[in-house]
């Protein structure tokens, strides 16, 4: 099977889906990898470690069986191929979902990987939401003009940093493991219950606040909230924001806009030189006065809305994209070729697109 990598074209995206290791794996099991030149190159991976690993190096050429890309993918990254895989941000794209099942092509989303002991080394999310919560934190301290470690000093004592993190997901749980090794006074919330043994677990404290069971989906993601609970978070939340020298947020909701869990007013309470750092940016923030891509002051406070946090450790996040890509690829091939089973519980919750139809429930029910 002829397997092309994708150019990624979106401005500050240094990952790419396939490491060299990755490549001389698949080229071992019997699979031909085209990769475009300098793909590589921002992740710490020239043109000649793919070449060692047994790549071509092309730009162009014949339609490749299956195109992988980190994405969001569509159907001008197609290239008359047969199939594609990478994230898809289907349930924000669904018009675009429709042009790919057009194609015929078989489409996968990376997005959509069951959270199961069977697909664990497929779930790419997890992955790159590990890079992303460890980055997050580090662009906290970063800015911050203070110091995260309590110090004793000739000098005087210097407290320690008191860092919030709000979402106790895969980000947030590495955003609290990374404070925490930093030397800062970490606490976490998370609406979900079941968060407060992993926030606690970690060396952290666990802020009080509403905790609802029905909130978390079969996926393991917290849904949405009514706005009841969402006041109730926000008044629950108010000392802890106040008191906070850092506060990362990383509530999102698959297909939603992210709740709002920092209003103006919490983040105006806020000490003068404290940060936020809003990991929700790019699907609408989970702080009322944060801007995509950009660090603004808010009086005397700076807001952060990072879009692409896991490429600041492209290597490495590429690296485990590349082993999540390689697990799947393993799954829906048979003797070196693509074999589909709709039946699959894997592949059925993965597959947007096939034969030319959109088969994916939340696509095909209108839950987009």
């Amino acid at each position: 099977m002829l397997i092309a990598v994708h150019r990624e074209t979106r401005s500050g995206e240094r990952r790419v889906a396939l490491s060299p290791k990755g490549v001389g794996e698949l080229v071992s099991a019997g699979h031909s990898v085209r990769i475009p030149p300098g793909i590589g190159d921002e992740a710490g991976f020239p043109d000649s470690q793919y070449t060692g690993a047994g790549a071509d190096i092309a730009d162009g050429g014949p339609a490749a069986d299956l195109v992988v890309g980190v994405g969001p993918l569509g159907a001008d990254d197609l290239f008359g191929a047969g199939a594609i895989l990478g994230f898809l941000d289907p349930l924000a794209r669904p018009d675009e979902m429709s042009r790919l099942a057009d194609t015929g092509a078989t489409v996968l989303a990376l997005e959509f990987v069951p959270r199961t002991t069977l697909a664990q080394t497929m779930d790419a999310l997890s992955s790159q939401a590990t890079v992303a919560g460890y980055e997050a934190v580090l662009v906290a301290a970063d800015v911050l003009p203070r110091l995260f470690p309590m110090l004793m000093t000739a000098a005087g004592t210097i407290p320690p940093a008191r860092v919030l993190i709000l979402g106790a997901g895969v980000a947030g749980l590495q955003a609290i493991a990374t404070a925490r090794r930093l030397g800062a006074v970490v606490s976490g919330y998370d609406i979900r219950p079941a968060a407060r043994e992993q926030v606690e677990s970690l060396g952290a404290s666990f802020v009080g606040g509403p905790v609802i069971e029905e909130v978390e989906d079969s996926g393991g993601y917290a849904g949405e909230v009514d706005d009841d609970t969402r006041t109730a978070q926000q008044a629950a939340l108010e000392k802890a924001v106040a008191a906070s020298d850092v506060i990362v947020t990383t509530a999102q909701v698959p297909g939603r806009k992210a709740p709002l869990l920092l209003t103006r007013d919490m983040v105006e309470s806020m000490k003068p030189g404290s940060v936020v750092v809003d990991m929700a940016a790019s699907s609408g923030g989970n702080c009322e006065v944060t801007v995509a891509g950009e660090l603004i002051l808010h009086g005397p406070v700076r807001v952060i809305g990072p879009l692409h946090l896991a490429s600041r450790a492209a290597g490495h996040a590429s690296e485990m994209l590349s082993r999540n890509i390689q697990s799947v690829i393993d799954h829906i091939t048979d003797e070196g070729s693509l074999a589909i089973d709709p039946e699959d519980e894997i592949v059925a919750e993965m597959c947007i697109a096939h034969s030319g139809a959109l088969t994916h429930a939340r696509l095909t029910e209108g839950d987009a």
